[in-house]
């Protein structure tokens, strides 16, 4: 694997600590800002929403620029949008600073997503993306729990203030050690790009990304408050059960990315099934500490054990256009993760309480597995047109012959 695929998923260890890290901070931020747990909320829906419509954006306006010179750019952006959301007086301003750090950190996905895939054999595509979704699970171990502590100790600021720095680390390894790469010699069409939503399995894969991710982060946007006012524990447990979902999300996308290449549709099929049966064991033993979190690991290893499968899936169906593919997936990915805490937000804004949650997203990864089953029927068909196809080639070239 090339060392500048590596150096991606350091970048997004930053990216991913941001973008999750509010999962711990969600009552402090409450508190300060003034506001209740599902609108502190919303500000997770707000940074994955900015990802949704920022990731073709960027995208789009990118794709006949340099890739590194676009990379550094946008993790320079990325890094200040979190001095902003640090520095700011008010909950609209916070608002608009997590809008602004997701624009930059969609754009970093779809063309950092894009180099990667160019770098490597078809055939191991997924393990180049379960090295970038590496540092987003490495964000979960140690980022996110990283971000509850500091928040507990010296304010929710403070999170902050440690992911712009880090930020400032990962801009000078994209900056020195991505390599220079060439624009192709024939210019990327936007028009050409923009063929692949012609194709009803890029459809389905971006249904199936965002129920799988909305279905685990419904239920994961509100753990911190699960734990503490369902299940009993003390606030001081926050940080060790964020930190237990992201080993076991490295355990998942480890053994997910050596699996997916081979076994793309067994993977999905298995990691969200098994996801579906965490939230429901989790919606009914919400109140026992032990169980809480010993399915937070359990999710994070299914959740994330999809995840390099869901990514070569799209650039699998939407080749012919890597970087749209790259941020595609990105705002697929982010559409789950604005719609699972939004749903999340309603289900307790309705009175059905925090375990609720995870019913809510057992009923969204329900779907996915549907939509995965259809994918996989219609690919089948779709192979069989070509077989047939194939198989009457000569008998079509004798007649003209003859």
């Amino acid at each position: 694997m090339p060392l500048a695929v590596h150096i991606l998923g350091l970048a997004v260890f930053a990216l991913g600590t941001s973008e999750f890290m509010l999962s711990g901070l969600l009552p402090d931020i409450a508190d300060d800002m003034n506001v209740s747990i599902p609108r502190a909320g919303l500000l997770i829906s707000a940074f994955a929403i900015g990802m949704v419509v920022g990731a073709p954006l960027l995208a789009v306006a990118t794709l006949r620029l340099p890739r590194r010179t676009t990379l550094i750019s946008l993790i320079t952006v990325f890094g200040l949008g979190q001095v902003a959301g640090a520095l700011a007086p008010n909950y609209a301003l916070l608002f608009a600073s997590r809008v602004i750090s997701a624009f930059a950190c969609a754009g970093f996905w779809a063309v950092g997503a894009a180099v990667a895939i160019a770098m490597v054999p078809v055939n191991t595509r997924a393990r180049a993306m379960a090295v970038m979704i590496g540092g987003l699970s490495i964000a979960n171990v140690l980022g996110v729990p990283l971000g509850a502590f500091l928040g507990e100790h010296l304010g929710w600021r403070s999170a902050f203030w440690a992911v712009g720095a880090a930020s400032a680390i990962a801009l000078v390894g994209v900056a020195t050690l991505i390599p220079r790469m060439p624009l192709p010699a024939e210019r990327p069409r936007l028009r050409t790009e923009l063929n692949i939503y012609r194709d009803r399995q890029v459809w389905l894969s971006i249904v199936i990304t965002a129920l799988a991710a909305g279905g685990v982060f419904c239920a994961f946007s509100y753990l911190a408050p699960l734990l503490t006012d369902v299940a009993g524990l003390a606030d001081s447990w926050v940080p060790a059960v964020l930190a237990l979902f992201g080993v076991g999300a490295l355990i998942g996308t480890t053994v997910g990315g050596r699996i997916a290449d081979a076994h793309l549709f067994g993977v999905l099929l298995t990691g969200i099934t098994a996801s579906t049966a965490f939230l429901v064991a989790l919606a009914l033993l919400a109140h026992h500490p032990v169980a809480v979190v010993v399915l937070s690991f359990l999710l994070g290893t299914s959740a994330f054990y999809t995840a390099p499968a869901l990514n070569a899936r799209m650039f699998n169906v939407a080749g012919a256009a890597p970087t749209l593919a790259g941020a595609t997936t990105t705002a697929s990915f982010n559409l789950g993760n604005a719609g699972g805490p939004w749903l999340g937000g309603a289900v307790i804004s309705g009175g059905f309480g925090f375990a609720a949650t995870a019913w809510a997203g057992a009923a969204m990864t329900v779907v996915a597995i549907l939509a995965v089953t259809a994918s996989l029927r219609l690919q089948k068909s779709q192979s069989r047109v070509v077989a047939r196809s194939s198989d009457l080639v000569p008998e079509a070239v004798v007649t003209e012959n003859a």
